[in-house]
């Protein structure tokens, strides 16, 4: 056992390191709350296996228009996740971020790496096609705050997940608690809930949508982020996910209109 985990480790510096790397490179993107199949945002309950990897690569594009300001976010964020038990995973995301805004003639823009996050899932349940897991998780401060790129100070959230399976459908609940520890004069303590599911058509292909809400964490807007998503993954090798997806804001504090795609590997 020792030797496999050593050639592991050996692996994964000569091999998962420059792939990250190279795909941070090679897309672009907004970055999300926290990893689910892409392209949703709410998670499920479902972890690796022990000794077992994915990486998932996530691309999103935001456009939003508000009082004569338009605002475009692009980004990437590449995650690593080890099954270290069957039940339980560990995860590390590494999100960089491209943002602009555009008032009358005058352009303000930046990019940058934003907060990087790590997480574990522990599946702690599991009956009937139902299962529970609790996420927690923690993002450091090393995005620039004074670029809009971070919090500026670490912080940390609790997700409990539940899936329901019942062949072709899923579904998927999300509740959470984000303790929003900042210095850009955000609100502290933030909820956020959102539901999704999937239908398998036919077996490389699923058809996905999502809807969800967070609590807005600036103090002086009492209107809270609401979204609506529709996409699909496509399975073309049991180990490889294509996901894409279209996600729209249902109320004026989320992006207007935003595309989510990406891909999947285990190994």
């Amino acid at each position: 056992m020792e030797g496999v985990w050593l050639t592991l480790v050996r692996m994964s510096k000569k091999i998962l390191f420059p792939f990250i790397l190279f795909s941070l490179i090679c897309l672009t993107a907004s970055i999300p709350a926290a990893f689910a199949a892409i392209p949703l945002i709410t998670d499920d309950t479902g972890t690796q296996g022990k000794g077992k990897f994915q990486l998932e690569v996530l691309g999103e594009y935001d456009h939003d228009k508000e009082d004569g300001i338009k605002g475009e976010t692009q980004g990437v964020t590449a995650s690593l996740t080890y099954g270290i038990l069957d039940p339980v995973d560990i995860v590390l995301s590494v999100p960089y971020s491209f943002w602009r805004e555009k008032e009358g003639g005058c352009t303000e823009k930046d990019d940058g790496l934003a907060d990087l996050a790590i997480e574990a899932k522990w599946r702690f349940f599991e009956k009937d096609g139902f299962s529970l897991a609790l996420k927690p998780g923690l993002t450091l401060p090393t995005g620039d705050e004074d670029k809009g790129l971070g919090a500026g100070r670490v912080t940390e959230y609790l997700f409990l997940l539940a899936s329901k399976e019942m062949d072709p459908w899923a579904f998927h609940l999300n509740v959470a608690y984000i303790r929003n520890e900042n210095k850009n004069d955000e609100r502290d303590d933030l909820w956020h809930v959102s539901l999704a599911s999937s239908y398998e058509i036919f077996k490389p292909l699923k058809l996905v949508g999502d809807i969800g809400m967070e609590q807005n964490p600036d103090p002086c807007s009492s209107i809270d982020p609401a979204y609506i998503l529709g996409g699909f993954i496509y399975s073309p090798l049991e180990n490889l996910d294509f996901g894409l997806g279209i996600k729209g804001g249902l109320t004026d504090t989320e992006a207007d209109v935003s595309v989510r795609g990406g891909i999947t590997w285990r190994f």
